[in-house]
């Protein structure tokens, strides 16, 4: 399992890369090995405001559907279109090419509430 220990991590299985007050987020390589083959994935907009844990999206795969939460309250401001295009990137990268959307932080004390890599790997196990 493929638990890369610069990023953040939720217990609703997204991963969070925070550079400067911007945060990269996406599904887990135990999510998305868990869902199997994705098809679709439903975006959040750009520009919208989130709280930390509400619903922004949908990944769905041949199995099932699965929403994805914002980890951390701020606004939208990037959205993985590629994804859109072809949701398979989720399953063949899903730190790099795979992320879903960005969110400017609104509160810093959020990532708090963020697992670190041993974490994330002790709820997995």
């Amino acid at each position: 399992m493929n638990i890369p220990e610069h990023l953040r991590y939720t217990s609703d299985h997204e991963w969070v890369n925070i550079e400067g007050d911007v945060a990269t987020v996406g599904i887990t390589d135990h999510a998305q090995e868990e869902l199997s083959d994705v098809v679709f994935v439903e975006l959040p907009s750009v520009g919208r405001a989130v709280g930390s844990g509400d619903e922004v999206g949908t990944v769905e795969s041949v199995k099932a559907a699965s929403p994805i939460y914002a980890p951390l309250g701020g606004v939208v401001v990037a959205i993985n279109t590629e994804v859109e295009g072809d949701p398979s990137v989720i399953n063949s990268s899903p730190y790099e090419e795979g992320w879903i959307f960005k969110v400017r932080l609104e509160d810093a004390e959020d990532l708090d509430d963020l697992l670190d890599s041993g974490g994330y790997e002790d709820l997995i196990s």
